[in-house]
């Protein structure tokens, strides 16, 4: 069985007993996924769910058009590809590693009794839910409302938010991200997105560098998340 200490410090077990801890773990399998490979592929039959032990993942869903829209990532200690938790029998998008990636688990068999016998297990599924439907209706209000450069740098901020990681420059987001990532993030095209960066690089806002994007100055992105900018 996997050592409980893979579990023990992350939010869905925090404060849990070492039973309860072994009982979680009794069924978890873990796999490790390269950069760029998927743990399970959009409409796959969804027999299992999933808890990050490192790296991110990339949720990315594909239109029948075959145009993807990067939906959003996971971070360390998350769980994902809880489809049964909503009721469907197939994932509703695919899951790519953005870096070599370390991933527990379960057979959807366990999902009842896990939550029966952990409580703070399906609280925190729940929770999860919860949290990422609401980003989902703030993103759909987003693409309604805003305009492409709030857009952009709204989603830049809550990137760095989410993982960022300060340097001598400002604060890189801590996982390959391109241009066109952002593109598909923030629904516009990767013209649009490389000469918003690249003026924003000009007026030393944001600093880019291969699959690297380093914020400099996180208040002026702000002012113009918020549209509060002077022109």
């Amino acid at each position: 069985m996997l050592d409980r200490s893979l579990i023990a410090g992350l939010a869905p077990f925090k404060d849990l007993k070492d039973e309860s801890l072994d009982r979680i773990l009794k069924e978890a399998r873990s796999a490790r996924h390269a950069k760029n490979t998927s743990v399970f592929e959009q409409e796959e039959e969804a027999t299992a769910f999933y808890l990050l032990l490192s790296g991110h993942i990339r949720v990315v869903r594909t239109a029948p058009d075959g145009h993807q829209i990067i939906a959003r990532y996971i971070n360390e200690g998350e769980l994902f590809g809880i489809a049964i938790a909503m009721g469907r029998t197939t994932f509703p998008a695919s899951a790519v590693a953005a870096v070599d990636c370390v991933v527990l688990s379960w057979p959807n068999r366990e999902w009842a009794e896990l939550q029966a016998t952990v409580p703070a297990f399906g609280a925190s599924a729940y929770q999860t839910i919860g949290s990422r439907l609401q980003d989902t209706q703030a993103r759909v209000m987003e693409m309604s409302t805003a305009q492409v450069e709030q857009r952009i740098a709204n989603t830049l901020l809550k990137l760095v938010k989410q993982a960022g990681r300060k340097t001598e420059n400002g604060i890189e987001i801590d996982f390959p991200i391109t241009r066109q990532d952002i593109a598909e993030m923030t629904g516009t095209t990767l013209h649009t997105v490389s000469r918003l960066l690249s003026g924003w690089e000009d007026e030393g806002l944001v600093r880019g560098g291969r699959q690297k994007v380093t914020v400099v100055n996180p208040h002026q992105l702000l002012l113009i998340a918020e549209n509060r900018r002077p022109k």
